[in-house]
């Protein structure tokens, strides 16, 4: 069961990756910089928490956030026709800071590299 949830954790993951890329998503503070870093469906298949992260600053994150709340129900009707499962989860949509503060760190170590002689 355990294998089954992250398989359709995934699979949710590259269809919703695939919508923002693709600029299916009409909302306009919904941009393709933002990228899904994870999803964790739950037992019952009821909900899917997706958790969305990006490189550029955090305001853009938080609005694109709620840019993809927004179009959940567009998002999950997408999925229901390119997901063949019983139930379709109804999603809710994270900030995830992980991408930037990964970004921030390397953009720190290049920059102690470049002050060693």
């Amino acid at each position: 069961m355990e294998y089954r949830l992250e398989r359709i954790g995934n699979l949710i993951q590259q269809k919703i990756g695939a919508l923002i890329v693709e600029g299916r998503i009409k909302d306009p503070r919904v941009n393709p910089f933002l990228s899904i870093t994870r999803v964790s469906v739950s037992k019952d298949l009821a909900w899917a928490d997706v958790h969305v992260s990006t490189f550029r600053n955090e305001t853009n994150l938080e609005r694109g956030v709620e840019g993809l709340q927004s179009a959940a129900g567009f998002i999950q009707r997408e999925l229901s026709r390119e997901i063949r499962i019983r139930q379709t989860p109804r999603l809710r949509f994270h900030v995830d800071a992980s991408l930037k503060e990964e970004f921030d760190l390397i953009k720190k170590i290049d920059e102690i590299k470049e002050d060693i002689p």
